[in-house]
């Protein structure tokens, strides 16, 4: 429960002075839930902070109650809302089976225009993400960790020389320069062209990633329908595919996963990795990030998040697996708005980070995957 909670903290105003980039580097340990009822009061002061006395998710919807309760805001129109939205969706299926595995791209033009809006802020460390640059923490290490469990040469200072990684919806290139820098040859891609080109105008500053990163301003359909894929190809070995394909915080903008599970089929190789971070579809994730942050507090504008569009890891990892796949692990994070820090945590409930590997007759056999375990 916490989790979400924490990270729609993170936009809450700064006081004078003080600095997310200096409490990341404070000493980072796993909260327990007095820490968190704590941090979260002090944060929020108590009237917003509704009986966090657990983080089982069955007591989400009783503390939820209480704080819209003495907010004037009503569980039961919560409720209504959505069972509303739910009926709409169901029945726009009557006549469009399946609307966000109908249209055959992953693009949404309103994603789109959003995130053109937010361009300029890629790089500000204590701005709209600074979440995401506090990610890197958990994310960069589950990329390397995982990768280098298939491993079987070293390259000190360099871990992941050698391999090809695509990363899907780059933004800014908060994700890509760590990979480069850890010696994998990384392309990231992504449809909104002024966060590309901040992303190309930031990396050029730094010389030891002139030949490790690169970015394309395109979609992942149109990168595995061929010709710019072929561009990052081994000659001897003829292939246009990646080592390993990343989407962190990407699923839940696209505007159809069947095409994203596709894509990312094709321009992997056989044994590649795919590393996917994003939100559950639950209750608690409903109340949280579009109740509490949206329409609540005003944490974030409304229409920011489209709870329809959040995936939960079993039809995540489902969908997957009809598509070749075979997810290795499922992991929940937790952030922490007092350190600017996260960490790993057994709850799944609101946000997750997946590993899958794409299988071959060679891995149905059972060798070991790029990316699987030893």
């Amino acid at each position: 429960m916490l989790s979400y909670f924490a990270l729609l903290a993170s936009w809450w105003p700064l006081k004078p002075g003080s600095s997310r980039r200096r409490r990341r580097k404070q000493t980072r340990r796993c909260c327990t839930a007095d820490d968190c009822r704590e941090m979260y009061c002090n944060k929020f002061g108590t009237s917003l902070m509704f009986g966090l006395k657990g983080l089982e998710a069955t007591s989400a919807r009783g503390a939820f109650q209480r704080a819209a309760a003495r907010s004037g805001f009503s569980w039961a129109a919560v409720c209504k809302q959505r069972t509303l939205r739910q009926q709409r969706s169901a029945c726009a299926g009557m006549h469009q089976t399946g609307v966000r595995s109908a249209v055959h791209t992953t693009v949404d033009p309103g994603e789109v225009k959003r995130f053109q809006l937010l361009a300029n802020k890629w790089w500000d460390e204590e701005g709209d993400f600074a979440a995401l640059h506090a990610m890197n923490d958990l994310r960069v290490p589950f990329v390397r960790d995982n990768l280098l469990n298939a491993q079987r040469e070293r390259h000190p200072g360099q871990p992941l020389a050698g391999l090809r990684i695509l990363d899907v919806g780059c933004g800014g290139g908060l994700l890509s320069e760590p990979l480069g820098r850890l010696g994998a040859t990384v392309l990231g891609i992504d449809p909104v062209e002024d966060g590309v080109r901040i992303a190309q105008l930031h990396a050029a500053h730094d010389p030891d990633l002139r030949d490790q990163v690169s970015y394309r301003a395109c979609t992942l359909e149109e990168l595995a329908g061929g010709g710019e894929a072929q561009q990052l190809q081994q000659p001897e070995q003829g292939v246009t595919q990646f080592d390993a394909v990343v989407a962190s915080e990407v699923v839940e903008h696209l505007a159809d996963l069947d095409t994203f599970a596709i894509c990312c089929s094709r321009v992997l190789k056989p044994g590649g990795s795919l590393f996917i971070t994003t939100l559950n579809k639950t209750n608690l994730s409903y109340a949280l990030a579009i109740v509490v942050a949206e329409q609540l507090l005003h944490i974030v504008p409304r229409g920011t998040h489209d709870w329809e569009k959040f995936v939960s890891p079993v039809e995540l990892e489902r969908l997957l697996e009809s598509n070749g796949f075979l997810v290795q692990s499922v992991q929940g994070m937790l952030y922490n708005p007092i350190s600017g820090a996260w960490s790993w945590t057994s709850n799944t409930e609101i946000n997750y980070a997946l590993h899958a590997v794409k299988q071959d007759d060679e891995a149905e056999d059972g060798s070991t995957p790029l990316g699987g375990p030893r």
